[in-house]
């Protein structure tokens, strides 16, 4: 078994039959297992996917190995024979490609698996249809909200080439931009900068060689763990903590997006962002109008998709 992976105790029947959630983001996946009944029997982590990597052959070839393990790994705990899947990235015309791969690596016919959005699950983790809006920031950021007749609308959510706003990504991007535009105006101010010290050593180098091959070059869920170093910094460090507040307010934004196309709503803020440090919650409150609700919710999105997989069984038997 993965160190990852864990197996809830006092579950005794890990032998029947059991439902697979699975939910992709950018800087790693997560998926669990449940019973018929909705019991959580066992979760684990991968990887990180998007379905972006499908456009490339390295990249499918990285999407079908991540699935490969992680199957193996929720095989270990017994008999698979429905599974919900949300994925990053994800959009209607990769269904059959995706459906193709999933089929044979999880070896079980296409009604026993079902494809979506990770939003959409992460949704539906905090709300039923109509009755809220969820704003989530992980690597990127996008608000979400499932109406009465089970339509899925979105703002935001554009990737980090447009926008991303107030997501790991975009927190690791304004704090080297700034580094470096600070570096333009007064060589040598990073080495009184407590946050470019942050950032060059999770980078790896204070040179601007470093930074351009990290930025340019690794991953988007490699990128977005540099706000982890703005974060480690940011009670200290002013330019740290104004970043995390423009990131909560950039979160706001989306919210209000909604709020203006469907009426006001309560409003759950939810992603890994959240975990950073708490001046970007509180920041997305204070640009949120006070008669709207907001709530965080740190995002169990593998444990819904998992218990929606279960329900799945009834159908299927």
């Amino acid at each position: 078994m993965n160190p990852a992976d864990f197996v809830f105790p006092g579950i005794k029947d890990n032998a029947s039959a059991l439902a697979l959630g699975i939910d992709t983001g950018g800087t790693q996946t997560r998926w669990a297992l449940a019973t018929a009944n909705e019991d959580i029997i066992a979760s684990g982590t991968a990887a990180g996917l998007t379905a972006l990597q499908l456009k490339t052959q390295q990249g499918k070839q990285e999407f079908a190995q991540v699935f490969s393990d992680l199957a193996a790994a929720a095989r270990s705990h017994g008999k698979l024979q429905t599974v919900r899947v949300g994925i990053t990235g994800f959009s209607d015309d990769m269904r059959v490609v995706i459906l193709e791969m999933l089929t044979g690596i999880l070896q079980m016919p296409e009604p026993c698996i079902r494809l979506g959005t990770d939003i959409e699950i992460a949704y539906l983790d905090s709300f039923k249809p109509g009755t809220g809006y969820l704003v989530y920031a992980g690597t990127g950021s996008i608000a979400a909200y499932i109406d009465e007749a089970g339509q899925f609308h979105r703002a935001g959510g554009r990737g980090y080439l447009l926008d991303d706003g107030g997501s790991g990504f975009w927190i690791a991007r304004e704090a080297v931009r700034h580094i470096w535009r600070a570096e333009d105006e007064c060589p040598g101010a990073s080495r009184n900068s407590l946050l470019a010290q942050e950032i060059f050593k999770a980078i790896g180098g204070d040179d601007w060689d470093s930074s351009k091959d990290f930025m340019y070059h690794r991953s988007r869920g490699d990128i977005g763990k540099l706000a982890l170093a703005v974060a480690a910094c940011a009670n200290t460090d002013e330019v740290a903590a104004d970043i995390l507040k423009r990131a909560g307010q950039e979160l706001a934004r989306l919210g209000m997006a909604m709020c203006k196309r469907f009426g006001n709503k309560p409003v759950v803020l939810s992603g890994r962002v959240l975990e950073l440090h708490p001046l970007i919650a509180a920041s997305c409150r204070t640009h949120l109008p006070s008669d709207i609700s907001l709530r965080t919710s740190i995002c169990q999105a593998h444990f819904s998709a998992a218990r929606l997989a279960a329900r799945q069984l009834t159908l299927l038997s």
